[in-house]
């Protein structure tokens, strides 16, 4: 038997996204710029073949984990990030005071 196939989101800073990985593919992304103290969190893609199955929240969530971590705020740009914050409200605390503005 061979491994599970693992699914996993990495921050990939040279491309300035994060990734979502089935295994040694990349199934999804998440564009962000950087300004001091924040991701501006701007696109998010799943490959079509790949939607419908929960992996845009399964990437942003990762994400958001990962900005958590790193101690950082968020202003999400993109609307499949602004209403994943929403319907989850234990993200909520890592949206930027400022991110109303555009």
């Amino acid at each position: 038997m061979g491994d599970p196939v693992v699914l996993e989101v990495g921050d990939n800073p040279a491309r300035e996204r994060y990734e979502l990985r089935l295994g040694e593919r990349v199934v999804g992304s998440l564009d962000y710029r950087t300004e001091p103290g924040a991701l501006l969190l701007v696109h998010a893609e799943i490959e079509p073949a790949s939607r419908g199955h929960g992996l845009g929240s399964r990437l942003v969530a990762g994400a958001l984990d990962d900005v958590r971590a790193r101690g950082l705020t968020v202003v999400p740009r993109c609307s499949f990030v602004a209403s994943f914050v929403a319907r989850n409200p234990e993200y909520a605390d890592l949206v930027a005071r400022h991110a109303g503005g555009h």
